[in-house]
């Protein structure tokens, strides 16, 4: 029905008005038969709430703000759809931006007042911000931090386990029988805590296996992007010794590395296998595939915006530090290449 009203929905779930009103704002809990037989009115229905008029009578714009270091990297452009698509089922729209991971324009960000009353709540991953520098941020629109950078207990905060997830992508390595696994993207200063998790869990993967840590073996990169990956790999071919397997921290890091295996006349996986994290959608058409820790971007997304949602209603619980899942894709960079001993 075109341009139904909660009245109509009343009408055919053969409710009242008010319990339509609080399934669909969500305000008033009802029970699970009443709140099913609504969803049903609703769906049937095709009801489209008046949003403009829901937000001007709660002082709310409806809009999110999604605010990341690098738009162009493809995990965030990724993200940033699954964002979109969890905002939108809550009726919300979603303003982007980018930081550059500049520390000056991530305290603008939430030192100026003007700015917040754009949106209804912040989604964050930022690379320079302290924690003081958040606690004593002037505008008070809510926040839910996403990544590794800043979390201890006062804010909401999602990400995966980046210690587990390098953990298990360097013991996969080490099953495949591979022995000098070398590791790119260690960031060993202050905003580099991702990376620095990454670095914990391949050390201790090695460690599990009784392989010696080599920190020769281990090359830093300022970013995570391919031709930094590419230039990580050629340092560690020139080495006496060359590794036989590569961690890399993301899988443009691990895309990049590939690519310089290759000009150099070496078979991925025969010669170096190849992991990544991240799991964009690249990995599954690079030439050879890439094997992949993959983050559950669609979980990471729906949790973090409901819980914006919550903060914004005023219904969320005290702070969290939510552990997103996530898997290990194997693919042809490393498929088939065990060695023997």
């Amino acid at each position: 029905m075109a341009g139904a009203t909660l009245r109509d929905v009343a009408r055919r779930a053969g409710v009242s008005i008010r319990t339509v009103s609080n399934v669909v704002n969500a305000s008033v809990p009802v029970s699970e038969e009443l709140r099913t037989r609504v969803e049903a009115a609703l769906e049937e229905l095709d009801y489209r709430p008046n949003l403009v008029a829901r937000n001007l009578r709660r002082g709310r714009t409806g809009m999110l703000a999604f605010v990341v270091p690098e738009l162009d990297v493809p995990y965030f452009a990724e993200l940033a759809r699954e964002v979109i698509t969890a905002a939108r089922a809550h009726g919300y729209v979603v303003m982007l931006d980018q930081t550059d991971g500049d520390g000056a324009r991530e305290r603008e960000l939430l030192g100026r007042e003007s700015r917040a009353t754009m949106f209804d709540g912040l989604l964050l991953s930022p690379l320079s911000l302290s924690v003081d520098e958040l606690r004593e941020r002037t505008n008070r629109v809510p926040v839910v931090l996403l990544g590794e950078h800043i979390f201890n207990g006062d804010f909401h905060h999602v990400a995966i386990d980046n210690v587990a997830a390098a953990r298990e992508a360097t013991a996969h390595l080490v099953a495949l029988g591979r022995r000098r696994i070398a590791a790119i993207g260690d960031q060993p200063y202050s905003t580099g805590e991702t990376a620095q998790l990454r670095t914990i869990g391949y050390r201790q993967a090695l460690e599990h296996a009784g392989l010696p840590v080599d920190d020769g073996l281990v090359v830093p990169t300022p970013r995570f992007h391919r031709h930094l990956g590419a230039q990580a790999m050629r340092q560690l071919l020139a080495l006496p010794e060359p590794p036989d397997a590569v961690f890399c921290y993301n899988d443009l890091l691990a895309i990049g590395a590939m690519h310089a295996l290759t000009k150099a006349g070496l078979r991925v996986p025969e010669d170096v296998a190849v992991i990544g994290v991240d799991g964009i959608q690249e990995g599954e058409y690079s030439s050879p595939t890439l094997t992949t820790i993959a983050p559950d971007k669609t979980a990471i997304a729906r949790t973090a915006v409901s819980t914006l949602v919550a903060l914004i209603e005023g219904t969320a619980p005290p702070p969290t530090d939510t552990r997103a899942p996530y898997r290990l894709l194997c693919r042809d960079s490393t498929a088939g290449s065990t060695r023997a001993e």
